[in-house]
């Protein structure tokens, strides 16, 4: 695969990374990689855009269009909570006076609605409150469990790569023993075919099969 990169660290049998100097090196050479990077394009440019208007709701549009365009926020309307009279000219309406007692009836209405919640909290709150937190406490224990055994998954991660790069570290120890072996005998037989390579040259020499070498090395014809 393009531009994949093979790892053959083996942090569990290698030695030297407590030597004096290589945690230095190590954070230089991130240091200088670091500081030559750098991106010629989007390096997420391959993944579709985020969509955000998946959770927004009509007031967030509106909002987000009203700060778009800068416009002022509309302050609090308070209207609701005034009790005007009937304008000058229609004092002696019927339907204006009705109309402003309905509205001191349903601002009356949601006082009443507010004391009695506030009843309800004062006798009620506490055991709401205590249920509140013991939700809490379950939602808590859930996640300590989850935690718990996602730190059991690392854990076993671990000790799986730690076993297979024990195991294959004995196994390239044995390699290594076994080429070094091998080289020793290679080495050995080299010599014992040079050795015997000179004998046999010693023998054609003293059956005449070959001239003698002379003093400085000539051959002596």
């Amino acid at each position: 695969m393009a531009g994949e990169v093979l790892v053959d660290a083996l942090p569990y049998i290698d030695l030297g990374y407590d030597d004096p100097g290589v945690r230095e090196a190590a954070i230089a050479m991130v240091e200088e990689e670091c500081r030559r990077y750098r991106p010629t394009k989007n390096y997420l440019e391959h993944l579709p855009a985020p969509s955000s208007s998946t959770f927004e709701t009509e007031l967030m549009t509106a909002e987000f269009e009203r700060i778009q365009t800068r416009l002022p926020m509309e302050s609090l309307s308070m209207k609701r909570y005034e009790l005007p009279p009937p304008p000058a000219g229609k004092m002696s309406e019927v339907s204006a006076w009705t109309e402003s007692v309905d509205n001191s009836m349903a601002q009356l209405e949601h006082q009443a609605v507010r004391a009695m919640n506030l009843d309800l909290m004062m006798e009620y709150g506490c055991e709401m409150w205590k249920s509140y937190l013991e939700v809490l406490t379950a939602m808590q224990a859930k996640a300590q469990t989850r935690l718990e055994a996602i730190k059991k998954e690392i854990q076993d991660v671990n000790w799986k790569r730690k076993s297979k790069q024990t195991q294959g570290g004995e196994k390239l120890r044995s390699l290594e023993a076994q080429w070094v072996m091998l080289v020793s005998k290679n080495y050995e037989i080299e010599q014992a075919c040079a050795k015997l390579e000179e004998r046999i040259y010693q023998k054609k020499i003293e059956k005449g099969l070959l001239p003698s070498a002379g003093v400085n090395g000539d051959d002596v014809m």
